[in-house]
């Protein structure tokens, strides 16, 4: 799941990249339309991805039974996979149902992990409005284009990063640990920031926050699919943990102020508290889940459940007793 992910989120790092590229590009003509300046940017890039959406309306599929490029046999084998995966569920794609939205946003790890993606969403939006001042900083005599154009290193790296730790994470199926082993980068990074005015050093600095900060998104994105059980509570607890990130980079919008330049002590400041933060609250909940993983083996499990119809149990998500965390 989180290498899967990874292929979608490591299109930010990118964006990063190729935007700095595309901007420069498209910062060389005269006007598009009637569109001048960084308006055609906007305009240039908006029409591509309206055209993307109209394309991805009739090729993206929501079930293994539609997905078009499978043969039937691994249709089979895919729905046997998530079932396998799901405590006393029967469906892939379960009916909607309050208790199991209700319990897949009041989820303890849920709320934890969006809560960590909220604190990753400001540092990650922190460096993406510090780059292009740090570079503005070495180079000041270069032209916004070609200031665009040093901004693209730090991003390039981070999508590697991103990719190499989904990868670990699928290797050894674990999430959390590699959540908390991203964090002490982006520290080092922030405290570099904080620590030198020299610009090149803090150059170097973003390419460490770069390796970490990016790769925690398909991570925390994954690890809220894993600590659900039915489509239901995933849908919510993916939705609950995107919107976590979004308060994330609202917050980050106001941390670089104008007065604060040029080294946004404030900014900076506080992309270094959330990245302790992150690395606090990671390891405390990869702690719990073990210790409860722990309670939960003690319990009996057929004794807990007689009377129970199927509909309750499908209904009992995170709370029943045969459920174990994924860390």
């Amino acid at each position: 799941m989180a290498f899967r992910l990874s292929l979608f989120i490591v299109m930010a790092p990118l964006a990063g990249a190729f935007g700095g590229l595309l901007a420069s590009g498209i910062l060389t003509l005269d006007h598009f339309g009637g569109l001048h300046g960084w308006r055609m940017i906007f305009g240039i890039e908006g029409i591509i991805t309206i055209g993307l959406s109209i394309i991805s309306f009739f090729t993206l599929t929501d079930r293994p039974e539609t997905a078009r490029w499978l043969t039937q046999e691994e249709k089979d084998l895919a729905i046997a996979r998530v079932k396998s995966e799901r405590v006393a569920q029967t469906k892939v794609l379960d009916t909607p149902d309050k208790k199991k939205l209700w319990l897949g946003f009041w989820n303890p790890m849920v709320q934890a992990t969006a809560f960590v993606f909220l604190l990753n969403n400001i540092t990650v939006q922190g460096l993406a409005f510090f780059t292009p001042t740090i570079v503005q900083t070495i180079y000041p005599d270069k032209s916004t284009v070609q200031q665009q154009l040093f901004t693209v290193p730090p991003y390039v790296l981070g999508a590697v990063f991103v990719l190499f730790f989904s990868l670990l994470s699928w290797r050894f199926d674990r999430r959390t640990i590699f959540i908390i082993a991203t964090a002490p980068f982006t520290m080092v990074g922030y405290i570099l920031f904080l620590a030198s005015h020299e610009p090149r050093v803090r150059y170097a600095a973003s390419f460490l926050s770069a390796i970490s900060c990016f790769a925690l998104g398909p991570l925390a994105n994954a690890q809220a699919s894993a600590l659900v059980v039915s489509d239901t509570s995933r849908s919510i607890a993916i939705g609950t943990n995107v919107m976590y990130g979004n308060i994330g980079g609202l917050i980050a919008t106001w941390s670089y102020l104008p007065f604060d330049k040029p080294d946004f002590r404030i900014g900076n400041g506080l992309n270094l508290a959330a990245a302790s933060v992150i690395l606090l609250a990671s390891t405390l909940q990869l702690v719990w889940m073990k210790w409860d993983n722990k309670r939960r083996a003690t319990r009996d499990v057929e004794t807990e459940l007689q009377g129970v119809s199927q509909a309750e149990l499908e209904s009992l998500e995170w709370k029943h007793p045969g459920w174990r965390w994924r860390p």
